[in-house]
Formats: structure tokens, sequence, C-alpha cells
């Protein structure tokens, strides 16, 4: 390192912190107060040190981390296994150096950066300050940085990667998880995030250089200062929006004379502005926005948790005003608007108000884009270039919309990093995908930009609603439509939490060896297991090798079981929180329609899958309440 003392002063200052009596402990300390130079985090550990929080210690200094489904991703503060000042220049000096080998053109082609609003006072983080350091690492080896001036949702940096030809793209944010967190997600030169050999390769670089090179790397203010340093926003947002308009807008002639209402909550994030300026490139007066929500704050101080997905219970605010509003449609993004939730005034339901999963927006979303694919090409041979794409624990009903309609449908491995990259794959074999999304209200409605988009697929989701409407449909009746023609798709999405990582190696090891060893279970609730599909060790006894099709991922858990009744269960483990998620799709052919009578096939397999594989009391596991 280069010789100045940083903002601590003097960097000698932890030969003098007390031994904690393990001697491992002490070097990682000493490593930790010699690299790092922001005060707030040195002070942490030395905090620890003096208290004596061994544990805590090593858990903050023991480990790193490591790429999950959506990057890098766990909580600010002092720690190489946390968001930080530091591990955000090392994980930057691994990208760089990996970059630096694989891409001749580096140089010229740059790298783009943005950021959400998080942040955290007492580790003086903030997803903006490490953009900047993260730009500061690039710029200290003369690579050019595109860095948002300001907070930006999570699509427009895959956006701007491929608008500029960048080697690759970063973006600081950990999306919906509690405030505490951060994260940095990588995406490669094809817009897409990072998938395997890269994101392990990049791993690998980091480790080869953990101290930073040099105190270029901690100035934040280097990218103001750098002929290296440019702002993407006017433009990027610019080329967005018109692409946007050009693409996915349908009816605006319509729109503009919609009577129809709609809420807008941006969750404290990212979303107002863009999700204004989308609704008005389609011809739409602005949404309301709900205004306790519509500013940044990292707290959240309006929400419990700031993710939309949990439905009702934090959609509140939402729509307390849409019923003071007269408004029909609420939208929700998340706080760094790549994921969408939407709500229906609907009389049926118990609240007056319908909140779609992510399984049943996709079924509309997907029909939606087939139905203006055909009417603006009216040569069947045209559909056969047609793809929709779901990952593999979302819903079956675009398998089901596929086999009726002719086009091509495909599943990929859980995240939308597997999305991007295939859709990335098949444009270069001619092929279109028009619609992609992930059951956690994920949603990608064409493919201007590989990654799930919550500005565009809300403003979508408020021109269908507005054609519906001219028909006399609600979204919920055509959802209804829908089934009666492809079949009902009745799912239900949950998960328990588990804090101990060997307890969910254990119930894993179980189900594998449920009736002696290597044998998966033959019954789920009484109902017989006709396929057994294990992602993690590569097993799928539906095909003829019993090889998967699908990738082999052995850092997480997922097993599929597809039921002689129709049901598909899947159990998996999250790649970002202490989660086993379960998944469970009743799909009932077309024409069957005793809603009633599936809704509870499909809750006794579901309690049967929770109860009897997971056997939540006997493992401590925390049930999730709603």
């Amino acid at each position: 390192m280069e010789g100045d003392t940083g903002v601590n002063g003097d960097l000698n200052a932890n030969m003098r912190c007390q031994s904690t009596g393990d001697p491992q402990l002490d070097k990682a300390v000493h490593q930790w107060l010699s690299w790092d130079r922001n005060r707030c985090t040195r002070a942490q550990v030395e905090r620890m040190v003096a208290a004596g929080h061994l544990d805590d210690l090593r858990s903050r200094l023991s480990n790193r981390l490591s790429f999950g489904t959506a990057g890098l991703r766990a909580p600010m503060g002092a720690g190489f296994n946390r968001i930080n000042d530091l591990t955000v220049i090392q994980s930057t000096q691994g990208l760089f150096s990996y970059l630096d080998r694989f891409c001749a053109d580096l140089s010229s082609r740059g790298v783009v950066i943005g950021f959400d609003t998080r942040g955290q006072e007492e580790s003086d983080c903030s997803s903006q300050r490490l953009a900047k350091l993260a730009a500061a690492v690039m710029l200290s080896r003369d690579v050019p940085v595109h860095l948002f001036s300001t907070f930006v949702p999570t699509p427009y940096v895959p956006y701007a990667v491929k608008k500029l030809g960048a080697a690759a793209g970063v973006m600081i944010t950990a999306s919906h998880n509690p405030k505490e967190d951060n994260g940095y997600k990588v995406y490669w030169c094809n817009g897409a995030q990072i998938t395997s050999p890269h994101d392990k390769a990049v791993l690998r670089s980091i480790e080869e250089q953990l101290e930073p090179w040099s105190a270029s790397c901690w100035d934040e203010e280097l990218v103001d200062r750098s002929p290296l340093g440019t702002d993407p926003l006017t433009q990027i947002n610019s080329c967005y929006m018109d692409e946007l308009r050009q693409t996915l807008c349908f009816h605006r002639g319509l729109n503009s004379s919609c009577p129809l209402k709609f809420v807008h909550s941006s969750f404290h994030g990212v979303g107002h502005d863009f999700v204004q300026e989308a609704f008005r490139m389609f011809g739409f007066a602005p949404p309301i926005p709900v205004p306790e929500q519509k500013d940044p704050d990292p707290n959240f101080s309006s929400v419990h948790c700031p993710n939309p997905e949990e439905g009702e219970s934090v959609l509140e605010l939402s729509l307390l005003l849409a019923e003071r509003e007269n408004a029909r449609i609420v939208l929700a993004t998340d706080p760094d608007a790549d994921r969408l939730a939407v709500a229906e005034k609907s009389d049926g339901c118990v609240s007056g108000w319908k909140v779609f999963t992510g399984n049943e927006l996709a079924a509309l979303l997907g029909w939606w884009m087939f139905f203006n694919w055909k009417e603006s090409h009216p040569d069947p041979a045209d559909t056969q270039s047609v793809y929709m794409l779901a990952t593999t624990v979302s819903s079956k009903v675009l398998q089901a919309f596929a086999r009726i309609e002719g086009f091509h449908f495909e599943e990929t491995l859980p995240g939308f990093k597997w999305i991007g990259n295939r859709i990335h794959d098949l444009s270069k074999t001619g092929h279109r995908v028009i619609f992609a999304f992930e059951e956690s209200i994920g949603f990608l409605c064409g493919s201007m930009v590989p990654e799930k988009d919550g500005v565009s697929s809300a403003v979508v989701v408020a021109e269908m609603a507005a054609y519906l409407h001219t028909k006399n449909l609600s979204l919920n009746q055509q959802l209804h439509n829908i089934y009666q023609t492809y079949g009902y798709h009745m799912s239900k999405t949950s998960y328990v939490i588990c804090n101990d990582p060997p307890t969910i190696q254990k119930i894993f090891r179980r189900i594998r060896n449920f009736d002696g060893e290597g044998s998966y279970p033959k019954t789920c609730g009484g109902v017989r297991i006709v396929h057994v599909r294990d992602v993690t060790t590569g097993y799928d006894s539906s095909q003829p090798d019993l090889r998967s099709v699908l990738p082999v991922s052995k850092s997480s858990q997922m097993i599929t079981f597809t039921l002689q009744n129709c049901v598909v269960a899947t159990l998996r483990t999250s790649g970002t929180e202490p989660k086993i998620k379960y998944y469970t799709e009743f799909c009932a052919a077309p024409g069957k329609s005793e809603v009633s009578g599936l809704e509870e096939e499909l809750r006794k397999i579901t309690a049967a899958l929770l109860d009897e594989f997971l056997e939540p009391e006997k493992n401590n596991l925390i049930r999730r309440f709603t």
C-alpha cells in the first residue's frame, strides 16, 4: 500500500490492539485493521475485541462472501463476510483482474456502475459511497467508468452495459432485503448477471489480491475528477424510455383516455420518478404516489419489510390511498424497482382487494404479450421463433400456453441470471423471447434488458388493465378466462426459516435417503410421486439416463416432485436468506374448473410436503405466518 495514513490517521494503531487469545483470530483482526480505512468499521472491530465478542469476530472475519443467486449480498458492517468499503474494494479489484485477462479492449469499453438508496449510518456505508469506491478501483487502473450520478433502477445497469458496449456492470443494491443489508451485483458484457464459470473465477481473482492496491481505491471523489469518469444517466434514461414506448406500448390511443386511476408505491426506493415517466411515455396520467413511500429512505420507515412480495400486509398504505382516491389498480415496485406487485379492487375478496401472486401476474402478462405479438405477426410461421421463459420453481402456465399456441417454452434454474443468459443465447440463433418471469414477482416483458424490470412491467400492466377495461373486464376476470382456456394453475409459495445450516443439510440428506439409502420419498400426502428431480445431485427419474436437463447446482439444495394428481412440488434453499422455500402447483387440464376441489387438493399436498419432508417442529423451523 501507499504511504499515507488514510482517514483513520495512524494505521499502526492496530498493533496496540489487545489480543483475543486466539492466534488465528488475532491474525484476521490484524489484517482487517491493517487494510480498512473506514474509521467506523475499524472502530466496530476494535470494540468487539475490547468487549471480548469473539464469536461475533469469528463470524465476521473468518469467512468471505460468495456469489449467490443475486450476486454478493449480506448485512452492512465490519467484516470480510459483510458489505462495506473494504469488501467492495476487494471485490472490484478481483473483477478488474478477471476482466483484464479476458477482455482485450477493457480500457476502451469500461464498466457501468449504479446504486440504489440504501445506507447505514453507523458503518458510514451507503450504496452511493460504495459505488464511488468501486469506480475508484477501476479508475486507478485507467478503466473508464460510467457511474450514474444518482440512484437508478437495477435494470438500468444491464441496459447501459448493452447500450454502451461496456465490458461489465456493477449494481450496488440489496433489492428487497432488510434495511441492514446491501449487495454487489455483477453483469457480464451481454447484460446478464454473471453465472458459472465467471462467478467462481471472479471469486478466485478477489482472493488473489485482498490488500487494497493504493490510496486511490479509497478516494470516493476520484470519479468526479477523472476524465475517464462519465455520467450515463441522461443518455440511458432517454434511450430506455424511447425503447420502452416503441417496443411495449401497443395501444397508446386508448391510454390517453383511460378512466382508470392507478396508485404506485416505490417502497422508499428508486422507482418513483422512473415509473412516473414511463406512464407519461405510454400516454397515461402519472399514477398517484403513496406520499409516505415515494421518497428514498434507507430505514424503510413506513414498512416492516421492504418486500412487496409479502402481499397485502406490506401494501396497507397503498390500498388505503387507493380507497380514498377511488383507484382500481395498485402497483408497487420494490426498493431497486426490479420487482412488481399488483393489487386490484375486487368485491369478491374478503378485504376488497385481489393481490395477485407472481404466478398469476405471469399468466396475465404472458397472455398479453402473446396477444399483441399475434396482432402484429398474423403469419403462424412467425410463432416458431417465439420463446417464453420461466424459472423452474415458477408456474407451468406458460408451458400450457405454448402447447396450445405453438410457441416455445423453456425452464431455467431459479434466479434471473439464468433467464438473462438464456435470452442472450437464443438471440444469437434468431429467436425472440417475448416474456420471461420468476414467481417472486420478477417479470420481463419483451427483451430490451436481460433482467427483471419493475418499471416496464408496471406500465405494461397499466396498459393491459386499460385495454381490458374497454372490454368490460377486470384483470381478475381475464385471469379466469385464461385458466378456462389453458387450464387452471393454482400455486402456493411460502417458506420456513432455518438459522442453522447443518439442520438444512440434515433435512435434505434425510429426503435423499427417505426409504433407505439413495431412495427418495414414494408418496406425499398419500399421493404417489411419479418423478423426482434433484438439481443438487443432477438426478432426474423422468429422463432415460436419469440425469437432470437443468445444470447441476451443488451450492444450493433443490428437489422437485411430480405427483400422480398433477401437482408439482419443489423444496429449495434461498440464495440470499436463511430460508427453505417450498412451491406447489396444481396444473389442471383445460376445462377442469371445479376450483374449490383443486384448491383443497393443493392445500393437502402442501401441508404434507411441509410436515412429512421438512418436519418443522422436530427441526425447530420457524413457519411463515401471514
